[in-house]
């Protein structure tokens, strides 16, 4: 009998790395998802790679915690090798990648109330 295995991929993937240039320990988060507090929950993190197979796929960088601030959108893969400056001269605090298309009608509003859209996880 032929032994069959199901793989799941999920997308995004979006890796943080406590170096610049993808060095140092990593963290890998899969999915719709938003980091609160990035530095609270993986220390100083100094670059990222994010992929996902679609080219409308969405990463935001905010300049403040709980999706506050200034922020930064990237669509489709992205790698960013150091992340300091990156928001007017700041350093991202917090993060959301999404698989989907947000537009920035829908990332003013996450904005504006901290409530991420059904489907994303909340770190």
């Amino acid at each position: 009998m032929k032994k069959v295995s199901i793989s799941q991929v999920v997308y995004p993937r979006l890796a943080l790395y406590r170096e610049e240039f993808y060095a140092g320990r990593r963290f890998v988060g899969r999915g719709n998802l938003g980091i609160r507090n990035l530095e609270g929950t993986f220390g100083d993190i100094e670059s990222l790679r994010f992929f996902s197979t679609r080219s409308r796929a969405t990463l935001v960088l905010f300049s403040r915690r709980n999706f506050k601030g200034v922020f930064r959108v990237f669509r489709g893969s992205t790698n960013i090798a150091d992340l300091g400056d990156i928001i007017g001269g700041e350093e991202p605090e917090s993060i959301i990648s999404s698989n989907r298309f947000l537009t920035l009608d829908e990332i003013r509003e996450i904005r504006d109330t901290g409530v991420l859209p059904s489907g994303f996880r909340s770190v």
